[in-house]
């Protein structure tokens, strides 16, 4: 996550922030925010609202920034009992089988890993990083993990292979950690080359330190938070041209997503948000709640540029 925080905060210098610059109403920022996780394109979010694409485009930017700043700041010293591990896959501009065809290469076209960590109780996102399916992206979300929980827990992860030497990096022994590995049989003939997942016929759970407790050796509540994801950000939707095309924006969407998700979004089981169950918020967020933080952030930068005006 810090990471991904890094990559956001040293983009803004792409972004020109004017002192005198004209804002949208609350109502229709918020009108705008609230389509951007609920699944709206951002071409028929500017349709509806009737804004152009480019405010759209500069507010998701906005609320990325912002976001991820908030959620590095927050989300930390988080008391879990047990966290879940998956990594769910999207592309940007390409798939990565065509990238070298493309006409007008773009930096980090291709394949695109969204790595999650949900704590399996109060179903929040500690950490995320994106990237790709391999061990850095890997070692990334461990480190970030380890350094938002308080205290020893057990973690489930899938059998991808590059977790183990993360997890023990990150963790040393400190961590009860069990693989869930999934089995799954011969595609039926008549699927052979179709969009469609193999017939599961089991699945193996192994400990591989410390002693994880066998019956929460799981990994469905993260698995479920990955459909939630497809869901709440068209860029995600699979099979349609609503992928993203620029990777800066793929990081944006994600930076309000898991904010809403984890402090406005009241979850259905639980009756309240998140971040209220894991106790590291005491109130109900609203999405105005959000442009709050935009507002907060756009204003400490043009703080910090006066500052240094007078300065020079």
């Amino acid at each position: 996550m810090r990471d991904e925080l890094n990559f956001l905060l040293d983009a803004t210098d792409k972004v020109q922030y004017g002192e005198a610059m004209n804002k949208l109403p609350l109502a229709k920022r918020v009108q705008i925010l609230s389509m951007l996780v609920e699944g709206s394109s951002m071409r028929s979010i500017s349709r509806v609202v009737g804004v152009s694409i480019n405010t759209v485009t500069k507010l998701l930017e906005d609320a990325g920034f912002a976001c991820a700043a908030y959620h590095d700041k927050q989300v930390r010293n988080v008391w879990s009992k047990r966290v879940q591990c998956d990594e769910v896959w999207s592309f940007c501009a390409a798939k990565q089988k065509n990238v070298r065809s493309m006409k007008r290469p773009i930096e980090g076209a291709g394949d695109v890993w969204t790595w999650t960590a949900l704590d399996a109780d109060t179903k929040m996102i500690l950490s995320w990083t994106v990237g790709s399916r391999d061990a850095d992206s890997a070692r990334v979300l461990m480190d970030d993990l380890s350094a938002r929980l308080a205290h020893r827990v057990q973690l489930t992860t899938d059998g991808h292979a590059a977790y183990l030497t993360a997890v023990s990096e990150a963790f040393g022994t400190g961590i009860d950690y069990a693989m869930l590995v999934k089995l799954y049989g011969e595609s039926p003939e008549s699927f052979k080359g179709r969009y469609s997942p193999a017939q599961f016929i089991g699945s193996r759970k192994t400990a591989i330190m410390g002693e994880p407790e066998v019956e929460h050796v799981s990994t469905s509540y993260v698995e479920r938070q990955n459909l939630n994801m497809r869901m709440g950000m068209r860029r995600f939707t699979r099979l349609t041209n609503a992928f993203s095309k620029k990777l800066e924006n793929h990081f944006h969407a994600l930076s309000l997503y898991f904010v809403f998700y984890n402090f406005v979004r009241i979850h259905k089981t639980l009756k309240v948000t998140p971040a209220m169950a894991a106790g590291v918020m005491d109130r109900l967020w609203s999405m105005e709640d959000i442009v709050g933080l935009i507002d907060d952030l756009e204003m400490a930068r043009l703080t910090g540029k006066r500052a240094a005006q007078l300065v020079a």
